[in-house]
């Protein structure tokens, strides 16, 4: 298992694993769709929330309890015709930290471009090495970013396979031609600059040890042992600085602090000074944008 070696009785094991590695909720708003007939878009959310639950992304085994826990928020804003949807997706992960009932935000990403078409009770077909159509694609593409970023959390780069698995999913898409998935100066938030950053750059893909620093090394550990809590966590933030002084407003930046600028404020609140001193410079840099939140750890 990738969060712990258990020892299992072998009678009656099966009962208690599952083979599933994802419980990710999908939320349709279909308000701007202007479309009478709605039971289209809960036959949608069945589908989708079908092909992501109900099957198998890894070789892992995974109890119920350890599945990773998500929303997908898709807001229709066009039906251009009969079949065919213009949406933006909002995809939330959240992770479990060790020792206590709180959950993290792990990912946080707004995709703003995706159509596709969809008739009634459409099958979703699926193939890694394949492009088959634009709603398989991008539901695996996100289900593997999710396990990525989930072990790279718990282990170091430990999410290595599930990228490789997603760089694949964008290679093919590309002959698509569709938004998101080829290269464009103009959007930079999309799931080609998104892969891209985390796979293939090498001035992001660090980014992926500040994943492990936080969390394994950070919040895990946060009750136990603060100071090296603190210090690892600030280690993070220092990987995140170095990323992006060298190329500013990457999206695996900016994915980072969104999800994670209102948990950091909350939980540097009781480091020592020198900590919050060199983390709120460092966050300036990162992320000004919340600056007002960052400066109120100095006045703690």
């Amino acid at each position: 298992m990738k969060k712990g070696i258990f020892l299992l009785l072998l009678f009656g094991v099966s009962q208690f694993l599952s083979a599933q590695e994802l419980n990710f909720t999908v939320i349709i708003n279909s308000d701007r769709a202007r479309i009478q007939n709605t039971t289209i878009f809960t036959q949608m959310k069945t589908s989708f929330e079908q092909f992501l639950n109900g099957r198998s992304w890894t070789d892992d085994e995974f109890r119920p309890e350890e599945r990773i826990q998500g929303n997908l928020l898709i807001t229709i804003n066009d039906v251009p015709q009969v079949g065919t949807y213009n949406a933006t997706v909002q995809i939330q992960t959240v992770r479990p930290i060790y020792g206590t009932n709180y959950e993290s935000l792990l990912f946080n990403f707004a995709d703003r471009n995706w159509n596709f078409d969809y008739i009634e009770s459409q099958p979703l077909e699926f193939n890694r090495f394949t492009y088959l159509n634009n709603i398989s694609s991008l539901l695996a593409f996100y289900a593997y970013i999710a396990l990525g970023l989930d072990y790279d959390s718990f282990s170091p780069r430990g999410g290595s396979d599930f990228f490789a698995a997603a760089n694949d999913i964008v290679n093919n898409a590309q002959q698509s031609g569709r938004q998101g998935w080829v290269q464009s100066t103009s959007d930079r938030r999309s799931r080609y600059w998104l892969n891209n950053d985390i796979y293939t750059s090498s001035v992001f893909s660090p980014i992926r040890d500040a994943y492990y620093l936080y969390h394994r090394q950070g919040l895990d550990i946060l009750l136990a042992e603060p100071d090296k809590a603190y210090e690892n966590i600030l280690e993070a933030i220092r990987i995140l600085a170095e990323a992006n002084k060298t190329q500013p407003n990457g999206i695996f930046t900016i994915t980072f602090m969104d999800a994670k600028s209102d948990e950091i404020a909350q939980v540097l609140k009781d480091a020592p000074l020198e900590i919050r001193t060199e983390a709120v410079e460092l966050l300036l840099e990162v992320d000004p944008n919340n600056a007002r939140k960052y400066n109120e750890l100095l006045k703690s």
